[in-house]
């Protein structure tokens, strides 16, 4: 049996199929991921939710009880802590699968693969954190007699998936550019830090103007993030305008970062 590589006919094409028949190593990659993550430490899949807990804490403090900063219909608890899990999850697979590359490259030097399932694999290793942080905010939420109603049960899978999907058309984008420039490994937390004051984490667009929301919504973020709050309580308010700009905007980063990845994917090994 003859297996013949063949260059893609077009930089936006995506072999599913191959992607498929090489699933069992795309399992390999994220379960590897994970174990490396939680190896030697002591409190091990509890820092999963440390994290958002001691951070929701801080901002209810200062943000909420200090700053007097609105939530809107929702506790400052529950507020932040939807968007301080979606964050984490985005900037966490960002972070990951900018570096997807470099960190495998004696891998890559030696055996053919797709090598999108490297990317994709640090987004589904955030994936599992993730989850286990669903449970918490899930928690909390009835906790404070909150209850998710139909319409946002709904609507909550296309908060997740607007969140992969812009993880992962940016890390592909970085993973490209790190590959050649080493810069982005010190450029990225300052990007994430950035665009973590531009994205509604400790404010709600409720108290942006009409014109600067429009262009917050080019950072599909802020939907994820006024999306998990309106399936709290759907007296929240959302924008139309921006969900639709925000999904518009994820989808074109998600086609910009498959066509630069496909571009420059074959000079990988080369320069790694």
């Amino acid at each position: 049996m003859i297996i013949k590589i063949k260059p893609a006919k077009t930089n936006f094409y995506l072999n599913l199929k191959e992607l498929w028949d090489y699933r069992e190593l795309f399992y390999i990659f994220a379960w590897r991921d994970i174990k490396v993550r939680y190896k030697q430490t002591i409190l091990g899949v509890l820092w999963v939710i440390f994290q958002p807990i001691v951070t929701t804490f801080i901002f209810t403090f200062f943000f909420g009880n200090l700053a007097k900063i609105s939530s809107g219909v929702l506790p400052y608890s529950l507020f932040s802590l939807c968007g301080i899990i979606f964050w984490t999850f985005f900037s966490t697979g960002l972070s990951h699968a900018s570096t997807s590359m470099v960190a495998n490259e004696n891998i890559i030097k030696k055996v053919y693969f797709p090598k999108i399932m490297l990317p994709l694999s640090s987004i589904l290793t955030s994936f599992v954190d993730f989850s286990i942080n669903i449970i918490l905010l899930l928690v909390l939420t009835l906790y404070l007699g909150y209850f998710p109603h139909l319409i946002g049960l709904i609507i909550f899978p296309l908060s997740i998936g607007l969140a992969m999907i812009t993880s992962f058309g940016l890390g592909l984008i970085l993973a490209s550019l790190n590959v050649k420039y080493r810069d982005v490994g010190y450029i990225l937390p300052f990007f994430i830090q950035i665009l973590l004051f531009i994205t509604p984490i400790i404010y709600p667009l409720a108290i942006v103007s009409e014109s600067n929301r429009i262009i917050m919504a080019l950072n599909p973020m802020s939907a994820v993030v006024e999306l998990s709050r309106f399936v709290l309580n759907p007296e929240y308010a959302i924008y139309p305008e921006v969900i639709i700009i925000s999904v518009i905007s994820s989808i074109l980063i998600l086609v910009l970062g498959l066509w630069y990845f496909r571009r420059t994917e074959k000079f990988f090994a080369d320069i790694v």
